[in-house]
């Protein structure tokens, strides 16, 4: 079977286990040479593993997306490595505490802020010269539903991902005429992983769909055409 990625190169941010690494398992039995990040070596090394065990290649890179200093450090060592980047994956978020918007701790807020929009906007910022020499860049940015549909106790999360929603159909607009770049939004919906279970803690997993679920339903999509700045709900 044909590959539909072979020879591109990927970059996943969130990769270390859930749709992160499924999606980046996904990428490289298509071929892609796929880059993980995430905070925890030991979670990327297992991920790594799989993908070369299926065929694939991959290079880990931990590092903390809130250290703004260490996504400099990482467009550096890409670009040293690679002419151009053919998929960025913004998948890393933290969902923060569920409560009403009038008990938001404020550190707490700032930090759902940093990591869910002012770190997706500095990895934009920082692989957009490489996604522009790419034939045919896609960036895909794993957003929620809450981000259309507020719902109540959700306000630190939905806000954060509603934001990221504008910046990344704004950077779509931006760059519709003047590259191949293509921008794409993703929903997962209700998906087994960690953070939906911090959410419905009484929610059975097996009840709902898996990691790979969505990982298939983005390669689809990757594989097609599609308009830039389409929010794909899952």
């Amino acid at each position: 079977m044909t590959q539909a990625f072979a020879n591109r190169t990927a970059l996943v941010t969130g990769a270390s286990r859930g749709i992160g690494a499924a999606i980046a398992e996904a990428l490289g039995r298509e071929g892609a040479h796929v880059v993980l990040t995430a905070r925890t070596a030991e979670g990327l090394e297992a991920v790594e593993e799989r993908i070369h065990a299926a065929g694939g290649s991959a290079t880990i890179a931990p590092l903390d997306l809130t250290e703004r200093e260490s996504i400099g450090r990482l467009g550096i060592a890409v670009s040293e490595r690679w002419k151009s980047l053919d998929m960025l994956v913004l998948n890393a978020a933290m969902l923060g505490t569920l409560t009403p918007v009038a008990a938001i701790d404020g550190k707490e807020f700032n930090k759902v802020l940093t990591l869910n929009l002012l770190a997706q906007q500095a990895m934009i910022a920082t692989f957009h010269p490489l996604l522009k020499q790419s034939e045919a860049g896609r960036l895909v940015a794993v957003t929620s539903g809450v981000s259309q549909r507020p719902r109540a106790y959700w306000g630190a999360y939905a806000a954060s991902k509603a934001a990221l929603d504008v910046l990344v159909q704004s950077y779509a607009d931006e760059t519709m005429n003047v590259s191949a770049i293509k921008c794409l939004l993703l929903n997962p919906g209700a998906t087994a992983t960690t953070m939906r279970t911090r959410a419905f803690p009484g929610e059975d997993p097996a009840t709902i769909k898996q990691p790979a679920a969505v990982a298939d339903a983005l390669i689809e999509a990757l594989r097609g055409d599609f308009a830039s700045g389409t929010r794909l709900d899952l």
